[in-house]
């Protein structure tokens, strides 16, 4: 082999790159608004899971997430500390801690409804734009978990 050829790709022409930049850049425009809320942009994902379905599990979280529990659970605690969700053990399987939007939290939604729109005009791109790129980013990342570990993000 040559000299060459053992040289690795240019980071701008590697997806991978590409994508973890463009996410730093996205979590750039979100901070100024997410600072606002008093939320760090992992807590505001987490918020997401709640507000869509309320009431899940650390477990439940963790999966739609494609989180490890123990990496979740001081993101609650800080949430819960703030006063954006409580945490309770199932008392149908001890084990199992449940997770429950407050009403600071449930409130704490609309407040945090602009960050699309910020991310629109930042970027420049339309919605219609924006939303294609997203479902191919999902379907690569759904391609990809499929074959590495059988994760399979929820509907």
């Amino acid at each position: 082999m040559t000299q060459k050829e053992n040289r690795p790709v240019p980071l701008d022409d590697q997806l991978c790159y590409a994508i973890y930049s463009a996410g730093i850049a996205i979590q750039r425009v979100y901070k100024p608004l997410l600072d606002e809320l008093g939320l760090t942009y992992p807590q505001y994902l987490v918020l997401n899971v709640l507000w869509r379905e309320d009431e899940l599990t650390v477990g439940g979280i963790a999966e739609r997430l494609a989180l490890e529990s123990s990496t979740l659970t001081p993101l609650l605690k800080r949430l819960e500390a703030a006063g954006f969700l409580r945490r309770t053990r199932n008392p149908e399987n001890e084990r199992q801690v449940v997770v429950a939007l407050t009403d600071q939290g449930r409130a704490l939604r609309a407040r945090a409804g602009c960050l699309g729109e910020s991310l629109l005009v930042a970027s420049g791109q339309s919605p219609a734009h924006l939303g294609e790129l997203n479902r191919d980013v999902r379907e690569l990342r759904d391609a990809i978990y499929t074959r590495i570990d059988g994760w399979n993000a929820p509907t």
